[in-house]
């Protein structure tokens, strides 16, 4: 079900949004694709709690706002090159400001063979063939409704493929910045990324603000691992308190392909994270490893569905969420082992702290089997803090919100104990302990 696009200024916004001028207008293929998707959006309008994907992040506030398509001044905006920096990551770099591509703070000299990294908008206007399959898809779900908004009004993004058997020794950053406009804006952003057969990358995804602003940003990223790939994907979100993000991800791993991702969830208002898997290749693993850690009325929900579609693959999925004040936190994790997946073995576990009364955390762990001789495993908690712990801490001198604060860092700080890169992580803990109260 969705919200009546007559009565919701969102979807009046965008009813001109058709005759925008954006990079590879004039592709007919891509023409069409923006044209459909933004026609099933306007008609569809926002889903709302009746649609169960939508259950528990109501999006009748977000309805109610309109806001200006793209930033024309994004590409003047003075950012400080410093806040781009994260410890440990000094290989490539591609960064967008409000979703416009920023080459004046980008790193793409001298980029190690078997690395193609471009901008969405170069490589329409050079060669858009080979994104005809990524670019052109429908979504037919009313669930969708943000994929199918960026789908129509994406107008940059990342293109990264990495050659058959090249292994990128340094970090790949990607760097999505959101800076205060004359009002509020909504960018969207397409990733295109590939990994070939026995390739390997570590891609960092960093998402910040210069200062406060209230814009809406939607990303989706189309990822690609080919049989025998690996791929260490870890991000960073940390947008603007009062800003609106959704992210999705699709995944694709082939035979003996390993995919590995940590997130730590931060910033933002109204954030929203899917995460979809598939499993296509024999013995394919993937591993997911996440935190959010909310404060204020901030509302993350994370969505994952993971899908066991061949023999032998594995996953193993470790997410933790921390709750203060008035915010609410969403977790749904669903496996499904599909008919002929036999030797899958899955696991997902989800923890949650409650620091305040008025915090909710809402977590719905899901799991479908339709395989013989398959291993699966599920389980969910919400809870407090353990008071005598916390009493221990208080005995030995530390002041309570001290001591609070270490046991909850130390609750979250399990998930990034697997992040290879030791300096990235300890800058993780760091950021983490410094969003807590």
């Amino acid at each position: 079900m969705s919200q009546s696009p007559a009565s919701v200024p969102f979807i009046d916004g965008l009813r001109g949004a058709a005759g925008l001028r954006l990079p590879g207008s004039g592709l007919a293929w891509l023409d069409a694709a923006r044209r459909e998707n933004l026609e099933a959006f306007v008609a569809a309008g926002l889903p709302d709690t009746r649609a169960e994907a939508w259950k528990y992040t109501a999006l009748r506030a977000l309805g109610q706002r309109r806001f200006a398509l793209g930033d024309p001044e994004a590409g003047t905006r003075a950012i400080d090159p410093h806040a781009l920096a994260l410890p440990g990551i000094d290989g490539p770099r591609l960064v967008f400001v409000n979703g416009v591509f920023r080459s004046d703070l980008s790193r793409l000299e001298a980029l190690p063979p078997g690395l193609t990294l471009q901008p969405l908008s170069r490589v329409l206007e050079q060669d858009p063939e080979p994104l005809r399959f990524a670019l052109s898809r429908h979504y037919r779900e009313n669930s969708d409704a943000f994929a199918r908004l960026n789908a129509a009004l994406a107008g940059d993004g990342v293109v990264l493929r990495v050659a058959a058997g090249v292994r990128i020794g340094k970090p790949v950053q990607l760097c999505f910045v959101g800076a205060p406009a004359a009002g509020d804006l909504a960018w969207h952003v397409r990733n295109v990324i590939e990994l070939g057969e026995g390739a390997e990358l570590h891609l960092v995804e960093h998402h910040l603000a210069t200062a406060q602003h209230r814009h809406l940003g939607t990303l989706v990223s189309d990822i690609l691992v080919q049989d025998g790939a690996a791929l260490q994907h870890t991000l960073l979100q940390n947008a603007a308190e009062d800003s609106s993000l959704v992210r999705r991800g699709s995944v694709r791993l082939g035979a003996r392909a390993r995919a590995t991702m940590h997130v730590l969830e931060l910033g933002g208002a109204l954030v929203r994270h899917d995460l979809q898997a598939e499993l296509r290749g024999d013995e394919a693993r993937l591993d997911t490893r996440g935190v959010f850690v909310l404060r204020g009325r901030q509302h993350v929900d994370t969505q994952l569905s993971i899908h066991h579609q061949a023999l032998n693959t594995a996953s193993e999925s470790i997410w933790r969420g921390v709750a203060d004040e008035r915010s609410r936190g969403v977790f749904r994790g669903a496996i499904v082992v599909a008919e002929g997946a036999d030797g899958s073995d899955a696991s997902l576990s989800n923890k949650n702290l409650l620091l305040s009364a008025l915090a909710e955390i809402d977590t719905k762990p899901e799991l479908e089997i339709y395989a013989d001789e398959v291993k699966a495993a599920h389980g969910a908690t919400v809870g407090q803090l353990d008071e005598r712990a916390l009493f221990y801490l208080r005995s030995r001198g530390l002041p309570h919100g001290e001591a609070r604060g270490l046991l909850t860092a130390a609750f979250c700080r399990a998930v990034f104990a697997a992040l290879p890169n030791d300096t990235l992580r300890e800058y993780f803990s760091d950021a983490l302990l410094a969003h807590l109260p």
